[in-house]
């Protein structure tokens, strides 16, 4: 079995770089680094795929097609837009929707596509995975809705829009994009944020603060999961 990680910035992956055993190779591939590793006899492919839908989306099917990535792991920051989420906490998400796609002149709500869906489920044997870690780990872990788009929310009129419109509970800029090529080829997935901003007008300063501590959390809440799926 192969399991990939992925992250979409350096400091999101460095420390899962830092907990695995063994590094085996990097290796570079359409403007981006692959790392083989190993941890307690697991294959792992890591990877960050830098901002962005288009950059997610061609490095999870980069991981699945040519590394042969069985299970992807996605980890990561996301801003907050339920109440109860604060900065440092956990959510996974149930489910994952595009907020910034648009085609509602044609009469669709949005989200949605012709042939598509407007929300992507993640595996729930990963989700249930994810929990019995909280649990291990003492944390409090959320479960929800998940809206990606490819702009940093900073704005509390957007967020409110986006909340109301797919009942979400946190935003970020990949992991919809990444479920629906994993959704599409068939792989099981799942999506770890922990937050680092509030997703308003101080989104900016608290993204910055908090950036690296939130990247450890959901580091080490990974590679515990990892360990589940020996």
């Amino acid at each position: 079995m192969i399991v990939g990680i992925m992250g979409a910035m350096r400091e999101e992956i460095e420390p899962i770089l830092e907990l695995v055993d063994e590094i085996d190779g990097e290796i570079d591939y359409a403007k981006n680094k692959y790392y083989k590793a190993k941890y307690k006899g697991v294959s792992l492919i890591i990877a960050y795929s830098k901002i962005g839908k288009v950059n997610s989306a061609l490095t999870a099917s980069i991981m699945i097609e040519k590394f042969g990535v069985e299970i992807l792991l996605f980890s990561g920051v996301a801003g907050a837009i339920n109440e109860e989420l604060k900065i440092g906490d956990l959510i996974i998400a149930e489910k994952l929707c595009l907020h910034d796609l648009d085609i509602t002149a044609f009469g669709h709500p949005y989200g949605y596509v012709p042939e598509s869906k407007i929300f992507v489920e993640t595996d729930k044997r990963l989700n249930q995975i994810a929990k019995n870690t909280a649990e291990k780990l003492n944390l409090k872990l959320l479960v929800g809705t998940i809206a990606t788009g490819d702009q940093f929310i900073a704005c509390e009129d957007k967020k409110c829009w986006i909340k109301e419109t797919f009942k979400a509970d946190a935003i970020e800029m990949e992991g919809a994009s990444v479920g629906f090529v994993c959704d599409a080829l068939g792989v099981p997935f799942f999506v770890l944020r922990a937050i680092s901003d509030s997703a308003d007008m101080d989104a900016g300063f608290d993204f910055d603060k908090f950036l690296e501590k939130s990247a450890k959390i959901s580091a080490e809440f990974l590679i515990e999961m990892v360990e589940e799926l020996r």
